[in-house]
């Protein structure tokens, strides 16, 4: 089997004069990476791409040095967990993992017996002889991930794995998903919310619009962020004595006075010069501040850092 998990070679996918994907470039060996995007970005396309069941408009996509479209006895090394609802209601979870499994070639007893084991790993053994239409949102989670978990493959897929469960649930799931990633198999997990990857992996694909903007950890996107500024609210009753510390300043980028509630709306491209400075002008101006709000760690102020990075408006 190839070192390389995935591999995407100018990839594009369209959908008439729609673009699902743009352009994909990168390769990946087999570890554990966050797929984190907004609702839209091209994520579930990307799934559908390297699981065969798209086939790019340009480009090339591999899966253990195999293209997906072109060798469906890859399946057998992938595992899937979809976003969409693909359970039976009057079928239990027995049952249909047990026939998910068979469909990769295992015998009816070895097919059980690796049904009975997910099923037992995901919390779903007191109920797998029901059918599935009884269970709420979370069951059928649990039980989505169990079809994708037992026929032990060698990459796991999980397109929003979060969705209906509730704290103890995801905190579960969470702790299946390091279980898995400590035995060096393969993780490809897609969500919308940074940090239920942060709690798995700190290694991100960060999608949006079908690009890829960035792919590393935590502190490489910082460094391809560094320069790029940063949004922050300065809030109290007489920020506006800031106004005349910052005007002027090369570091900052733009600042914006808002009357109710009185708060200084800063861009600024070294905030640890801005935090090292502002304890003195505080005191010195004798300033009332209540709140210091950073975009550090938000999502949405993330991609459009590195929006704007990627458009040249950075720096």
């Amino acid at each position: 089997m190839s070192d390389s998990m995935i591999r995407l070679d100018h990839v594009t996918k369209l959908y008439g004069n729609v673009i699902g994907v743009n352009d994909l470039v990168t390769e990946l060996p087999t570890d554990s990476y966050g797929l984190i995007g907004p609702n839209g970005s091209g994520k579930t396309t990307l799934i559908n791409l390297l699981i065969g069941h798209f086939r790019p408009t340009i480009g090339t996509v591999e899966v253990f040095g195999k293209a997906p479209t072109k060798n469906r006895s890859l399946l057998r090394h992938v595992g899937l967990c979809p976003a969409s609802d693909v359970l039976y209601p009057n079928v239990s979870a027995a049952e249909w993992v047990r026939f998910q499994v068979r469909l990769h070639g295992f015998s009816r007893t070895e097919s059980k017996r690796l049904a009975l084991e997910a099923l037992e790993m995901v919390g779903m053994t007191k109920s797998m002889n029901r059918p599935m239409g009884t269970y709420s949102l979370g069951m059928r989670q649990r039980t989505k991930l169990a079809q994708a978990i037992a026929h032990r493959p060698q990459l796991l897929i999980l397109d929003e794995p979060y969705n209906g469960l509730d704290p103890i649930g995801r905190s579960e799931m969470t702790t299946i998903l390091k279980q898995w990633r400590a035995e060096g198999r393969g993780l490809l997990f897609a969500s919308h919310v940074l940090h239920e990857i942060e709690a798995v992996t700190n290694s991100f694909l960060l999608i949006h619009g079908g690009r890829l903007l960035a792919s590393g950890n935590l502190n490489e996107i910082e460094c391809i962020l560094a320069g790029t500024s940063q949004q922050i609210r300065i809030a109290g009753p007489n920020v506006e004595k800031l106004l005349h510390r910052l005007a002027g300043v090369p570091w900052i980028e733009s600042l914006s006075l808002t009357q109710n509630p009185r708060e200084l709306k800063l861009a600024v491209r070294d905030s640890a010069e801005l935090y090292r400075q502002l304890p003195g002008w505080v005191i010195a101006d004798n300033l009332e501040v209540e709140t210091i709000r950073s975009s550090d760690g938000e999502l949405d102020a993330l991609f459009d850092s590195l929006l704007r990075h990627h458009r040249g408006e950075a720096g």
